[in-house]
């Protein structure tokens, strides 16, 4: 049996420069892991089985079926493998835990499989599984542009404390609402998120300077498409000595840096309401998720 983690994401820049002939937004957005995970079990198996602690994303409906499906058919060969999927990150809040799965499951497969694909292959299979697939396949810090599927690894972040909160409930073709409540007065030249590419490069006066540059054009829509999140953000208001911010398209959302006072704040003043409140850390690139298999020794 294999073993492996798969980390959610933030997004430190988010922003839409247009639309484009396919249908897509044309994105230019910094990604970055925190150590929030799903946990995945991969057995070898006659068939393709994926089975998920959350039942709204079992079997065919879990990105994973599609990942393994996709690794298999660009290698000419029949899914064979049990995968089980134990929920840590919250679903449909906006923090890629879907997108993580399919590239540890990618991973993990390629090695069960014997397949021998390198990097390059595994995220040109990853681009046409989900936008945000080839980025989990390293995690860390990178550029995403494109529709999200093009990554540039970029200076990692130190450990940075984060306040993430996730609001209760889940909304039905959220990501869809939210682009669609974009006009062209919300589309820019990507200027933000070179801004935060220059301190990244620069190595200096980062942790000081990041939370000033942080940015995401969906805040500008969001209560437009989730009206309920004006009552969230409003008792939020004052907490955090820095911004909050959406977590991609949200309804989650996230302070960096914060700290465990900021943390017991808002956890003591939300949990009335149902909302999960995590207190996590930005992960580099080489413990984003656990991305060498732990193979578990089988009975003697």
């Amino acid at each position: 049996m294999l073993e492996v983690t798969a980390h959610a994401k933030i997004n430190l820049t988010l922003e839409v420069l247009g639309r484009r002939n396919d249908g897509y937004h044309q994105v230019r957005t910094i990604l970055q892991t925190v150590d929030l995970a799903d946990r995945l079990e991969i057995d070898p198996s006659s068939s393709l089985q994926v089975e998920c602690d959350h039942p709204d994303i079992n079997g065919e409906a879990n990105l994973v079926w599609a990942a393994a499906n996709a690794l298999a058919d660009h290698c000419g060969i029949v899914p064979r493998a049990r995968i089980t999927v134990k929920k840590g990150i919250p679903v449909s809040m906006g923090l890629g835990g879907g997108s993580s799965d399919a590239a540890a499951v990618m991973i993990a497969l390629n090695e069960m499989w014997e397949l021998g694909l390198g990097p390059r292959d595994l995220a040109g299979i990853a681009a046409g599984v989900g936008s945000d697939v080839a980025f989990f396949l390293t995690g860390g810090t990178a550029l995403a542009e494109g529709r999200g599927e093009l990554i540039t690894p970029l200076p990692p972040l130190p450990s940075i404390p984060v306040t993430l909160i996730c609001p209760a409930g889940t909304m039905p073709q959220k990501t869809a609402a939210m682009y669609s409540a974009l006009n062209p007065s919300h589309y820019s030249d990507g200027g933000v998120t070179s801004r935060l590419i220059q301190i990244l490069a620069g190595g200096e006066f980062v942790i000081e300077s990041v939370a000033g540059l942080t940015h995401n054009i969906f805040e500008q829509v969001v209560y437009q498409a989730l009206p309920e999140m004006s009552g969230l953000w409003n008792r939020l208001r004052g907490m955090f000595q820095n911004p909050l911010r959406l977590a991609g398209s949200g309804p989650a959302m996230y302070c960096l840096p914060s700290n465990e006072r900021e943390f017991r704040i808002a956890s003591n003043a939300l949990q009335p309401y149902g909302v999960g409140v995590y207190l996590v850390h930005t992960t580099g690139p080489n413990s984003a998720s656990n991305r060498q298999a732990e193979a578990e020794p089988g009975p003697t």
